[in-house]
Parts: C-alpha cells; structure tokens; sequence
C-alpha cells in the first residue's frame, strides 16, 4: 500500500515539486520514497510495505527503461499472473506484485487490467510513446485523481499533492455545492476543484503529452446481465460460503501481521471468522461510554467465542469535534459521512499494532444488506394498481395540505426512482437548497444528476435499481472513501474481501428473491452467516455505524462551534446563515436530522482548510501544520 504522485514537466515548476508533492501523501507510505525525473515527467513514490519488504520499492522499469510504474494497492492474483508471463518468456527480478504489472503492462498493454483481481491505482509512463497510462480496480477501492486545466497536466493517489504543484490552480467547482449538499458526495468525475478529476472505478486513462490530451475508457462496468431466476436461496448461500472463503484467504496474503475491524454486525464477524480459520487474528472494534451506542460488548463477546484477541477502543464528543478540521485535510473533498471520524480513530488504534486490517464493507451494496430497499415493495404496488395521472393529482394535492401521515408516501408515489430513491435527496432536497444557498441560482435537479445511474438499470426491478446506484456512487464516492482516507491517515492498509471481482461476479447473477423479500435483507449471505456464526450475530438487525454525535451537537461547548462556523464569514459567502441558524434550532428541538447539521458544517470546515486565504478562521495553522 503506497501513495504516487507526478506531473508533465511545466516551465513554471521547479525540480523539487515531485519531493513537496510526495511528501504531501507521506501518510500513505512513511516507509520509503524514491523519484524519477526526465525531461518530460517528473514521478514521486511513497512506500508502506506489505509484500516483499525488501524488494518492493519503486518506481520500477521495463526492461528497456522505457516504461516507468508507480503502483498502490495490493494485486490478489499476482502470482498467477507472473506464472503466466513466466510461460511466455518474461524474466522478474522480485516477488512483488508491482513488477507483475509492468510486465504485464509491456506483455499485454490495457489488456492486463482484464486479468487482474484485487484493488489498485497505478501509472506507467511510458516515454517511447510520450503517454501516461493511469488505471482505478474494478469498485473504486483505491484512489486516482487527475488535472488537466489544457496546459498543466498532474495526477497523484490524494489531490491535495496537487497543492504543492505551482501549475495547480486551485480554483473552487461551485457549481457542485448543491450535488454535495443532496447527495453528500459527488456521484460523478467531478470533484470540488475544477479541472481535477476522480478515475473512476473501472476505468483508465491515456494522457498524450504532446498533444496535451487526456482521454479515459472503462475497462469494468458491474451490471446485473446475467440475473439466474432459477437460484434458490440455500444454493447461493452455499456459493456465497465458497466465495467469502476464497476471498478472505486471498486478502491475507501479506509479510506483516493481518488484523480486522469488528462491529456487531454479521459482516465484519464473518469476515473475522473466516480469517481466523486461516490464522490467529486480532481484532479491534470502536466504541463510546454511552452503552446506547457502543458496540463493544457484542464484538467482544464474539471475538472471545471464537478465540480471537479484540482490542476495544473509545472515542469522546472531544476526540470527534476536535479532529473535524483535520479529517477535512485528509478527506480532500468534505464528505458528511458522520463514521468517517469514528473509522479514522480505529483505523488509528488498529495501527498500533498491525499494518493491514480486514473490513466488511460491500456486503449491503452486493447482498441487499439497506432496509430503504424494502421500501420499493409498497411504491411498486403503488404504482402497479394506481393509475400514473391519479398519483400526480394526489402527489400535487399533497404538497398543499398540512403534514399528515402518508403525506411524502403521496408526494414521492408521483416520482420516478431516480428523483424519489433516498440517497438523491440524501441531506437536502431541492426546496431546501433553494431556502439555504446564497444564490439560490445554483441550485439544480440533483435527480437529473444522477439519472444516467438508473438509467443503465431501467429494465430492472426498483430494488436492484437501488443496489446499482449505491454499487456504482455510495460504495465507491463515500464508503470506501472514508475507509481510504481515514486508514491511510493512520498508515493502515484496509482490505475488503466482499468487495472484490470474483463476488461481485456471483452476486450480479442473484435474483432478487435471493437478496431481499419482505421478511428481510441480505437474506442469502444471512443464510450462509447462520451455519458460521452465533444466530444472533448472524440475524442481528443492521445499525450502520451508531453515534452518540447527535446529542454531543447539543452540548454547549459543541453548539459553541456549530454557531460560530454558521455566522462565519465563509458562511455568509455560501450560505443564508439564518436558515442555517433555524435549521440548529430545530435540530435542538429534535425536530432536524443530525445530517442537516453536519453536511454544512464540514464544507465550511473544509472550506476553511483548503482555502485559508479566504478566510480568518483560526482552525487553520493547526491543520496546515500537520500537512
């Protein structure tokens, strides 16, 4: 696991850039650094050693020196790979699964992407051709982003090492301000920074040097093409028990010591089952004093029945409240996502004592795991027997009365699932925005955004239409963001055996009867937990990641910030303050969700850190101290 970064030689840009640029990621890699420069494109390397500890680092070359890779990430299926170059006459110097992919890149050129397995961001420039040629995995796992402004041309593993680029123009996408307020995060390429750009999952880039051109292409698209209605839920529950053993097996290759997050919940304990199968494993779980939504007893008593060590860690209204500014640094973009603090201080307490963790992200999105998918039964009901016209006079005659129970049932039964599915209005909705923007003229149909997603599944039933978008924008733009950013902080190596090529694979062959019914979710992978794990852990019902955070806003000392970040200066540059203020208010009422609060609240905290010279706010020297 390691963090690149490099750049397109610019006449603007000393030679020392590529070291301020890696040393800008050094959290990603504090094992080692290395650099390549020529006369067209200057490459930086951080290094956190996992496989191969003394041959690992890079850049690495081709065999005629022509072709240069930065890689982070971990390839499961290296060794299968190298064998097979092996056969067809190409030579290696290591054991590392770097090498597989410069080989492998001069064997079979953008090809290789269609054999690998595992989760991965490189780049090999390749100085013959004048090209960079950068590719993400399959689902997003590990970061890439890329600047391309027609003249500069940058691109790195975390987008602040962009920062320490003298050709970067740090310019704010505003436009995207009201995407980032509805969903949370930006379900597209696009990022908060204009001209920088998110690869996206499955997909790869050429940028051409002489020409100054970037193109992309998509190498993996998820899709459910190949859904087998014939699948019975005890045959996939069998098939997902194979799967789930192969995969976690493939996860534990490493030279260092592999551990795993643990929850209550049945998929990180079938994770950690599973690998501990292979090998003693340590545990670490998150928690709080407040026993309403700590975890902790329910992952130690697991960990103790199945003889695994699990270390409890605790965190305080404090602890959360006072990272805030510097979670913003880390995050690049501001995610809302309120267990990114709490990931990023298990991530920090797991790397005290190993450097890979184990984590159980990705069942819900493949499996069927979110109880808002059972909310489709009523609406396709709904919409089955009542006649489109009625529902839009109903829908309309709603919004005018009073609320009532049923009320947003009718309002929401008028919309397609690409307006009405939750996650598109996930914080504010369009009414919303347009009371809480400064310029209310920004605001757009965030549905209309994200419409392309559902779009791909139109034929599909609205359940498995809600599994792809949170497959192709939840898991990749905020899940597995948060767990990127908040273990890499820390220099922690996390791994996801159920978001991998081979389940993915299986799981878009299920049926739907095989994934959620009305009695329940993910009620396959439940099934094959049940023969593994105790019936309560196996059946237990999904809480997420549970927080006391939404009565710590309520505490003073807390509330104290909330208001001054609400009456700010970069407040009032984005927003009506007063409605930020009434919003509170009803939040301390209890009237407001917690995710009103904190969706603000981070950008103007992320604001503040990444645009220091438009604002006095006095958070910032400590967080630019750290960076």
């Amino acid at each position: 696991m390691c963090g690149f970064c490099g750049y397109v030689n610019h006449k603007d840009v000393p030679n020392d850039t590529i070291e301020k640029m890696a040393n800008r990621i050094k959290h990603r890699g504090p094992d080692d650094e290395k650099y390549f420069q020529d006369d067209k494109v200057s490459m930086g390397f951080r290094r956190l050693s996992i496989i191969d500890l003394a041959h690992g680092g890079q850049p690495l070359y081709s065999k005629d020196k022509k072709k240069v890779l930065t890689f982070n990430g971990e390839i499961y299926n290296y060794q299968e790979i190298r064998d097979e170059l092996i056969s067809e006459g190409w030579e290696f110097e290591t054991d590392v699964d770097s090498e597989v992919l410069i080989r492998g890149y001069e064997a079979w050129g953008p090809k290789l992407l269609d054999k690998l397995r595992g989760m991965y961001a490189f780049v090999i420039y390749d100085s013959a051709n004048n090209e960079i040629f950068g590719a993400r995995d399959h689902f997003g796992i590990k970061p890439l982003y890329y600047y391309d402004d027609g003249d500069a041309f940058m691109y790195g593993s975390e987008l602040k090492a962009f920062l320490s680029n003298p050709a970067f123009k740090k310019e704010l996408n505003l436009k995207l301000l009201p995407i980032h307020l509805s969903f949370e995060f930006i379900p597209s390429a696009e990022t908060m920074f204009k001209n920088v750009y998110k690869v996206m999952p499955g997909t790869y880039f050429i940028h051409h040097i002489d020409e100054k051109k970037t193109e992309t292409h998509r190498y993996y698209k998820f899709n459910y093409d190949h859904i087998d209605e014939s699948q019975t839920v005890e045959e996939d529950a069998k098939k997902i028990e194979a799967i789930v053993k192969d995969s976690v097996k493939a996860h534990m290759i490493a030279d260092v010591e592999v551990g795993s997050f643990l929850s209550s919940g049945v998929d990180s304990s079938y994770v950690l089952n599973e690998a501990s199968k292979l090998k003693p494993i340590k545990s670490f779980s998150l928690g709080f004093n407040d026993s309403k939504f700590s975890e902790l007893s329910w992952s130690t008593d697991f960990a103790q029945q199945i003889g695994q060590k699990n270390t409890p860690i605790k965190i305080t209204g404090d602890d959360y409240f006072d990272f805030l500014p510097t979670m913003m640094y880390y995050m690049d973009e501001p995610l809302s996502n309120p267990s990114a603090i709490q990931l990023f201080y298990l991530a920090q307490g797991t790397s005290k004592e190993v450097k890979v963790a184990l984590s159980g992200e990705g069942a819900d999105e493949f499996f069927g795991g979110y109880n808002t998918y059972l909310e489709a039964i009523p609406f396709e009901r709904y919409q089955k027997y009542v006649p489109g016209f009625i529902r839009s006079a109903l829908a309309k005659m709603a919004t005018k009365m009073p609320r009532f129970h049923g009320r947003r049932f009718l309002i929401r039964g008028a919309q397609p699932l690409s307006e009405r599915y939750y996650r598109v209005n996930y914080v504010y909705n369009y009414d919303d925005r347009n009371k809480l923007l400064k310029d209310p003229s920004l605001n757009v149909d965030s549905g209309a955004y994200s419409k392309y997603i559902f779009d791909e599944v139109a034929d599909k039933d609205e359940m498995t239409q809600m599994q792809y978008f949170d497959i192709n924008a939840w898991l990749p733009f905020d899940i597995l963001q948060k767990a990127d950013r908040m273990s890499m902080a820390n220099s922690l190596e996390v791994r996801t055996p159920l978001v991998d090529k081979k389940v993915a694979e299986f799981a878009a062959t299920m049926p739907i009867k095989t994934r959620i019914n009305k009695e329940g979710t993910k009620i396959s992978l439940r099934k094959a937990a049940e023969r593994a794990l105790p019936d309560k852990v196996a059946m237990k019902e999904k809480l997420g990641f549970p927080s006391p955070i939404a009565s710590w806003i309520r505490e003073p000392k807390f509330h104290e910030r909330i208001v001054r970040a609400f009456t700010s200066d970069v407040a009032e540059k984005f927003f009506n303050t007063d409605e930020l203020l009434r919003i509170l208010k009803e939040h301390d009422e209890g009237k407001s969700s917690m995710q009103k609060i904190m969706t603000p609240y981070l950008f103007i905290l992320w604001y503040e850190v990444y645009f220091p010279e438009d604002t006095n706010a006095d958070t910032i020297n400590k967080v630019q101290l750290q960076a």
